[in-house]
């Protein structure tokens, strides 16, 4: 989590005699407490804070329009997630992204399918409303539902201090993706089974129909590094044809998740964006 210092306080200067000299002491420093809001509001804010633009879109576009073969599960959209219900910002099971990354991936998706596999996407562009849906669910610390599920090993209150989740998140500037790999004989999804503990190694095809990575997606464990040495020879197999899959067309892998892939040249390295996940997104683009 990033911590933001006020910024301003008291003025400088030597001590001054007399109520005037108090009376403008108490001025400095309702001043200084004033620029301290506004510098922790720009810091916080999202996309109208320094490192967001406040009324803008992104130019996003439909991943199914570039690369309608890859398969798409938008697990914010629904309950099927570490928070348990719909994240804020989703309106529907889209994957939206900036042009530049969906021609990558549909480039990836192209050798991948020669290889007998195809990608499946869990997570594109997110907008800064569900980051913080996210920060809110961290921070409550009785709702408990998921955990057996999703950080069975590690206690929630350190999800933050671990690195697992963040104020912000690169989803946000809309050139990242969360991805795994299908084996094109499974099709998109098996039957959901029940429940398991998301670091409980699986033989061959995981619940959702993805081949098995040693963990499941958004697992919040050790096991989730990319390279942790307690995967099998055959999962770290996995792991390595889908980073080189995705790294061989630009994209970078967070090491502290094999899913996580970022496009290289994104277009906007420093733009945090809000707009809801929806049809309406797409089409503010074409008239804006």
């Amino acid at each position: 989590m990033t911590d933001h210092q006020g910024a301003g306080g008291p003025g400088g200067g030597g001590r001054r005699a007399g109520g005037g000299g108090a009376s403008r002491r108490l001025l400095r420093r309702a001043a200084g407490a004033l620029l301290g809001l506004a510098a922790l509001a720009a810091a916080t804010a999202g996309p109208a804070g320094a490192a967001g633009r406040a009324g803008t879109a992104p130019e996003l576009v439909a991943l199914r329009a570039v690369a309608p073969s890859v398969v798409q599960e938008i697990r914010y959209a629904s309950r099927e997630n570490f928070v348990g219900e719909p994240v804020d910002g989703y309106r529907a099971p889209l994957c939206l992204l900036t042009a530049p990354a969906a021609r990558a991936l549909a480039r990836a998706q192209r050798s991948l399918l020669r290889q007998g596999y195809t990608l499946k996407v869990y997570d594109c562009y997110r907008p800064q409303r569900a980051v913080d849906h996210f920060v809110r669910w961290a921070a409550d610390l009785g709702d408990q539902r998921t955990k057996a599920v999703y950080y069975p090993r590690v206690d929630k209150s350190s999800l933050f201090r671990q690195g697992y989740l963040a104020e912000r998140s690169g989803h946000s500037r809309g050139s990242t993706v969360d991805a795994t790999l299908v084996r094109r004989a499974a099709g998109g999804r098996g039957g959901d089974g029940a429940p398991e503990a998301c670091h409980a190694r699986r033989e061959g095809t995981a619940a959702d129909g993805s081949v098995d990575m040693g963990t499941a997606y958004d697992c919040f464990d050790p096991l989730s590094a990319t390279d942790a040495p307690g995967v099998t020879a055959r999962q770290r197999a996995e792991r390595r044809r889908l980073r080189g899959a995705l790294e061989g067309v630009g994209f970078a892998n967070l090491p502290q998740e094999w899913w996580h892939f970022t496009y290289r040249e994104e277009p906007y390295p420093d733009t945090y964006f809000d707009v809801p996940v929806s049809p309406e997104a797409l089409r503010a683009r074409r008239t804006g």
